[in-house]
């Protein structure tokens, strides 16, 4: 783990393009599935998920989903069902509607707001399956009305057709319409392009591991995407008013994620920054993954010292993290020098995985720096907009004259007579 001046660490990370023979192996599989549909994808899911499946297996039924809810506790059910309160009435308040300017003359000038009709989510099975982002995708496709949300996540390995009866429970919870026991590249393939099993969808959504994150870069354009998520990242900005001991552990609940996950105590405590140190040792050695963490923390974490909250700041807007907790004596003093983080958590009772999990707002965030120009996943992610155009004949007599000068300066002659050609007879 770094430990020193800003001016000694580095503060971009390097964005995930794959190696040639992974990218080579995605373009194949992605080729397969558009070329050869369902075929290509039951042979992919034996070959890497060693389980052999007819087409008409591909979709869960419903009685396997409904079949979840007797295998999950009842109070996961009951926290579930809080957090997709909150995340829904935080996500309701971002939904706006179409509108519409009409002018004295006629004119009529708005902008035609609508949701996407289908969208694809990707969920990771084995050790990344997590219910929480069902929901993060789900329910803000719901709130902004997405009538039809698909739901592809790979089945259990070794010959098992079952999937996490968690993540069904919680796609059944969010309002998921269809789910496909299909994962991978091959997954990803079959979203954007379509087979006889799974009609294709207009969005993919949803993180995974390389071949997944290369198949959505490798489809976008016959579909969207939400984004290219890289490892998970928080940034704590503190000073020596701050809890060592919360400090560390909020550190540490990045670290646990993978072993390129990135933790930075930003700090001008000498003293906080010791103290840290300390507690991340005592604390990681009694976590269930603690190789895991120790792994991040020797690789990408690091205490960043500097002169003053102010040159703190700086650091913090270059890093631009995906998660960054102010702890503070008074955050909010600092809030608006703050312009790059997919999320800020403003004091010491605002833990990162109390927006993970619970608060309302997305945890699907801008990794790898892309803070400084992404936002969060929100409603606005799946909605279209039109815009809409009715000009009154007094409003293009006003205008001809300037919207030919336009058309003729850029050589386009056609342009201009297809106004002008209005103007005959305009006195009748």
């Amino acid at each position: 783990m770094y430990i020193g001046k800003a001016d000694g660490f580095r503060l971009e990370r390097e964005s995930e393009y794959g190696t040639p023979e992974q990218n080579a192996a995605v373009k194949e599989i992605v080729e397969a599935v558009r070329l050869e549909g369902d075929a290509a994808l039951l042979r992919y899911t034996a070959s890497f998920d060693k389980v052999s499946l007819t087409a008409d297996q591909l979709r869960v039924p419903e009685e396997e989903i409904m079949g979840a809810y007797e295998l999950v506790e009842a109070e996961f059910v009951s926290a579930l069902r809080q957090a997709a309160a909150n995340i829904t009435a935080f996500h309701e308040k971002q939904k706006r509607g179409t509108w519409m300017d009409v002018s004295p003359d006629g004119t009529m000038l708005g902008m035609v707001i609508r949701p996407l009709k289908r969208v694809g989510l990707y969920v990771p099975g084995g050790k990344a399956a997590y219910p929480s982002s069902v929901l993060m995708n789900v329910l803000p496709a719901k709130v902004a009305g997405v009538p039809e949300i698909v739901l592809v996540t790979p089945p259990a390995t070794g010959g098992r057709q079952g999937i996490d009866p968690y993540i069904l429970v919680a796609a059944a919870e969010a309002g998921v319409t269809e789910m496909y026991r299909v994962g991978g590249a091959q997954a990803v393939a079959a979203l954007a392009y379509g087979t006889a099993s799974i009609p294709a969808v207009d969005k993919i959504c949803g993180p995974g591991n390389i071949y997944v994150a290369l198949a959505k870069r490798a489809v976008f354009g016959a579909v969207d995407i939400d984004s290219i998520a890289g490892p998970s990242e928080i940034a704590v900005l503190a000073d020596d008013s701050a809890d060592p001991r919360y400090v560390a552990a909020d550190m540490l609940s990045q670290a646990e994620h993978d072993e390129m996950a990135s933790a930075v105590l930003v700090t001008p405590s000498q003293g906080l920054a010791d103290a840290v140190t300390a507690e991340l040792e005592r604390q990681v050695a009694t976590l269930p993954r603690a190789d895991i963490a120790r792994s991040s923390l020797e690789q990408y974490g690091a205490i960043v010292l500097v002169d003053s909250l102010e040159e703190g700041i700086d650091v913090v807007n270059k890093l631009a993290p995906e998660h960054l907790e102010v702890i503070t004596e008074d955050p909010l003093a600092l809030l608006g020098r703050i312009e790059n983080a997919g999320a800020i958590f403003l004091g010491p009772y605002s833990s990162e995985p109390v927006g993970d999990y619970f608060a309302g707002p997305n945890h699907i965030l801008p990794t790898n720096g892309t803070a400084r120009f992404s936002s969060p996943l929100n409603v606005d992610d799946f909605l279209k907009k039109s815009s809409l155009i009715r000009y009154s004949k007094e409003a293009l007599l006003r205008d001809a004259s300037g919207i030919a000068t336009l058309a003729r300066h850029e050589g386009l002659e056609a342009h201009a007579r297809a106004v002008e050609i209005r103007l005959e007879g305009r006195k009748s």
